[in-house]
């Protein structure tokens, strides 16, 4: 079970590459700032009681979920949202028809405005890839989501895992090596 100071220390020393990764996902920094604070306040309220060395995957996950979190609120407001006034309007100059779907076209830049298909395809990949890596042996997973999803250094991972630094090479290794197989066998170039 951690200690206060022990979760403290962690959410101190996680604090900014969280915010990082959240600015990064959300593109705007007062959004980030609440994802992260609801992400730290819900590992801090509801995961309190676990090991300090579980904390830094599960607050990895606890952050992506308030990341996902966001976006779904997101979508669901500005599904709801939309001003009746963009419904209407003069239409086409020369017939007075007007086409009600050119007025809920995504702005060009937007997040909405990407591609269904690229949006469901890297969607798919996610899911492969979640599953795959569930699929690993426990040491190359774990070697691998703190390396690559919690971007700790070979030196941080080591110390986390209570192994080497050539252990976690090794084992970052196999686990890449396995993904990258198990991709291209789905027809997937990594």
């Amino acid at each position: 079970m951690a200690t206060r100071q022990e979760l403290s220390d962690f959410l101190a020393a996680a604090e900014r590459r969280a915010f990082k990764q959240a600015v990064y996902a959300v593109r705007d920094q007062e959004v980030a700032l609440d994802v992260v604070q609801d992400a730290m306040l819900k590992l801090a309220t509801r995961y309190a009681e676990r090991p300090p060395e579980e904390l830094p995957l599960l607050f990895q996950r606890i952050l992506q979920n308030a990341i996902t979190d966001h976006f779904r609120r997101q979508k669901v407001r500005n599904l709801w949202t939309t001003p009746l006034s963009a419904l209407s309007g003069d239409g086409d100059e020369e017939t007075g028809e007007r086409d009600i779907l050119e007025a809920l076209e995504a702005e060009p830049g937007s997040s909405a405005a990407t591609n269904g298909a690229d949006l469901l395809e890297r969607a798919q990949l996610l899911a492969i890839l979640d599953e795959e890596i569930g699929k690993l042996p426990r040491r190359q997973r774990e070697a691998f989501l703190l390396r690559y999803w919690e971007d700790l250094n070979v030196a941080e991972t080591a110390e986390a895992m209570g192994c080497s630094e050539g252990s976690v090479k090794t084992h970052c290794s196999r686990a890449a090596h396995a993904l990258a197989e198990v991709l291209r066998a789905r027809g997937i170039e990594p």
